[in-house]
């Protein structure tokens, strides 16, 4: 949605590092705002899940608490984002984390991620469907490859990811 700076990479940090929970709402708006003004990209669209933190993550699950935000925000339910605390992709086991590693190593530690995931509801409900998977931050790239390639791997058809922000290009 934005380039990972300045006062939007500021807000990012209070959340996740900081749980200063009521960015989460904002961000949750924002993920809404952005469905509503794409209705050619949400076209298709199954479900709506976030790339998840782990269950133990300090001081806040930082992505589920936007999914529940953005759940809220949706009062038409236009949208097929899960209630909250009913997240269809959950990481109950810690994984290695990516920031401030070499490419190699955010690609292992994306791997990683992936394979600590599972789909709560019915593996049925996956197969063939079209996934938008939301994450916070894209850096690399490999976190959200990774998922895709997991979530095509049981099943789905289609992933699709959007961030709230990007790194921007280094030289």
């Amino acid at each position: 949605m934005a380039v990972y700076s300045g006062a939007l990479k500021d807000k990012i940090h209070k959340l996740k590092y900081e749980g200063m929970s009521g960015w989460a709402m904002i961000f949750g708006r924002l993920l809404v705002g952005w469905m509503e003004s794409h209705p050619e990209q949400m076209q298709g669209v199954d479900h709506v899940v976030g790339n998840p933190a782990h269950s133990g993550r300090q001081p806040i699950q930082h992505i589920e608490a936007i999914m529940d935000a953005a759940y809220t925000e949706d009062t038409t339910r236009s949208f097929p984002l899960s209630p909250p605390g009913a997240h269809r992709l959950v990481k109950d086991t810690e994984t290695p984390r990516s920031a401030n590693r070499t490419l190699d190593g955010k690609r292992a530690a994306a791997a990683a991620h992936a394979a600590a995931l599972t789909w709560t509801g019915d593996t049925g409900e996956i197969k063939g469907s079209t996934i938008l998977l939301v994450d916070d931050v894209f850096t690399s790239g490999s976190q959200l490859q990774h998922v895709a390639l997991r979530l095509r791997a049981s099943g789905a058809a289609d992933v699709r990811g959007l961030v709230l922000a990007r790194v921007p290009w280094s030289g």
